[in-house]
């Protein structure tokens, strides 16, 4: 099991098996060089359905947000397990864009967000500090809290 798996564990997580594609004719991710592309991903269970639904400032807290962040972050995480085989090759996680279905006068999506962003740097230390924009949305597909793209350099 690699270090990344093993903190993962440690912090009382473990990857979610893959879930098929969304609707669309879309894939999980684009590598391209040494970066990896993850498409939108949400806070689906294993299990099916959702964390969560609803809007944040309304059906949804900032504590259940920010959970829905982190699952959807270990979602991301086993996409991109899928697409370099060994979450030990990150280089460092580059960027996220961090959509958080938010009410009207809903102000706190950096909060939401902090859920993956935390996750990331307690995986993956320095490595693991990224560029970030976290914004309100009117609405998500399956009125998903947050949707959450990445882009991560890895190593060859």
């Amino acid at each position: 099991m690699s270090e990344i798996e093993n903190k993962l564990k440690e912090l009382g997580y473990q990857l979610p098996p893959p879930r098929p594609p969304g609707a669309g004719n879309i894939i999980p991710f684009v590598r391209t060089g040494n970066l990896v592309f993850l498409s939108g991903t949400g806070p689906g269970l294993p299990g099916g359905g959702l964390l969560h639904t609803g809007k944040l400032g309304a059906e949804v807290t900032v504590e259940q947000g920010y959970d829905c962040a982190r699952q959807t972050m270990l979602n991301l995480l086993t996409n991109l397990k899928a697409a370099i085989g060994d979450l030990d090759k990150v280089s460092h996680i580059v960027k996220l864009l961090c959509m958080v279905n938010s009410a009207p006068d809903f102000t706190g999506p950096p909060l939401v967000a902090n859920g993956a962003s935390d996750l990331l740097v307690e995986l993956f230390g320095e490595r693991g500090r990224h560029a970030r924009s976290a914004v309100g949305m009117a609405t998500l597909p399956g009125n998903m809290p947050i949707e959450i793209e990445m882009i991560v350099e890895v190593a060859d």
